[in-house]
């Protein structure tokens, strides 16, 4: 017996993911949430959309949709929306993917406070609740947490994450934000965004850490204790951060695991700082992972370190296995004639997209907890709160809230 879910929000990003969630093999029923009738037209004009989608499933406001008997809602509204519509739909009985970030103001202590609402809002319907982090479901972060569950770093060290981001990079950041003002959510943004002017509230990058966040977090299952941050503010008099105190901010946190975690937000920079700008690096006393390369000296509590192997590794190798009949679904999206589920290779951020979709899709069939669920979202999300406020603070160390495991541990 499949599920059936809601896709809310079918701009740019909503519709990379609309094939997905249609052809996964255990939904059954798909329905299409916009406030612009054009896109969910175009949406159900696409190839196979006719098997899944009726005309009764297609709605201009959330609260029809939520009024609904489907199981499930899928959010790709603007940022500033995600965290209320999430609670609003849970409230409705409706299971929650979000894409991230979790919410997206410029008050730090406003975004705590939907953290703790959401992880309220599962707790009290029995909801599932997951944010849509990319980093997790990258090669890198699947090899990893492999590792970790071998025990193959040793005890953690250190790690470092960072998300590299450009105003003016590919995926130019000035043109999202014109296209996010241009619709009528965007209009009613500029006129919110006004309370948090008068206010002289000041956004920092730090505020959406999710993607250099996850991958230590993940990993070691650590959260984070305290954090020491800086920031560095535009010098241009560039527009686009009137609104931000820093257009880069570096954070160092201390782990719940004893380990130290450098944390870099970047959006005025030349290039990356290592191989890739959105990445990490996890290093342990007895394996190291950094730049696609997995080194490891097989040192134990009661042996001494051997020779120094190093492994490059490409991100087929890396990756976890779909599987085959989601793959195979998956891999039809483009070539409906196919039928080897190991041609699919995955795309949309470091291939994590058709993961993100099969975790949530197969958690709510399964009744059970997603990975990325509201807990495991808080602790990303928090960090990167309480370092922007350190770094307004010129860096006075801050205890870094939590919220504590989901039930049944992590």
């Amino acid at each position: 017996m499949g599920i059936s879910i809601g896709l809310v929000g079918l701009g740019q990003f909503g519709k990379t993911f609309a094939d997905l969630f249609r052809s996964h093999p255990l939904v059954d029923r798909v329905a299409l949430c916009d406030r612009e009738p054009e896109r969910m037209i175009q949406v159900a004009g696409r190839p196979g959309w006719e098997r899944k989608l009726e005309s009764r499933d297609m709605y201009d406001n959330l609260a029809d949709l939520l009024k609904s008997d489907v199981d499930a809602v899928a959010i790709f509204t603007q940022p500033w929306l995600h965290a209320l519509q999430a609670v609003e739909a849970m409230k409705a009985g409706k299971h929650v993917y979000s894409a991230v970030p979790v919410i997206s103001v410029p008050d730090g202590d406003e975004i705590l406070d939907w953290c703790g609402r959401i992880i309220d809002t599962c707790r009290s319907t029995g909801c599932l609740y997951m944010l849509g982090e990319t980093t997790y479901y990258r090669p890198q972060a699947m090899f990893c947490r492999r590792k970790a569950r071998e025990g193959a770093f040793g005890r953690f060290v250190y790690a470092e994450g960072e998300y590299c981001h450009d105003v003016d990079a590919r995926s130019n950041l000035r043109m999202v934000e014109q296209a996010r003002i241009s619709s009528g959510a965007g209009k009613e943004w500029l006129e919110q965004k006004k309370k948090y002017s008068a206010t002289g509230i000041k956004n920092g990058p730090m505020h959406y850490p999710t993607h250099s966040t996850s991958g230590p977090v993940c990993v070691m299952r650590a959260h984070a204790v305290k954090v020491t941050a800086y920031g560095y503010a535009n010098r241009s008099g560039d527009p686009y951060f009137a609104d931000y105190a820093y257009s880069n901010e570096v954070a160092l946190f201390l782990m719940s695991n004893g380990a130290t975690v450098r944390i870099c937000e970047m959006r005025e920079m030349a290039g990356s700082i290592g191989q890739e700008n959105e990445t990490f690096r996890i290093v342990g006393t007895r394996g190291t992972f950094s730049e696609n390369r997995w080194k490891e000296n097989f040192r134990t509590d009661t042996s001494p370190a051997r020779p120094l192997v190093v492994e490059s590794l490409d991100e087929k190798a890396m990756r976890d296995p779909l599987p085959p009949e989601v793959a195979l679904a998956f891999h039809q999206i483009h070539h409906p004639e196919a039928t080897n589920p190991t041609d699919f290779t995955p795309s949309g951020h470091g291939g994590s997209h058709p993961y993100l979709v099969h975790e949530f899709v197969s958690a709510v069939a399964e009744e059970r907890l997603p990975a990325i669920n509201a807990w495991e979202a808080a602790r990303y999300t928090v960090m990167g709160v309480m370092a922007h406020k350190s770094a307004l603070r010129d860096g006075e160390t801050l205890q870094v809230p939590d919220f504590g495991d989901p039930p049944g541990g992590c």
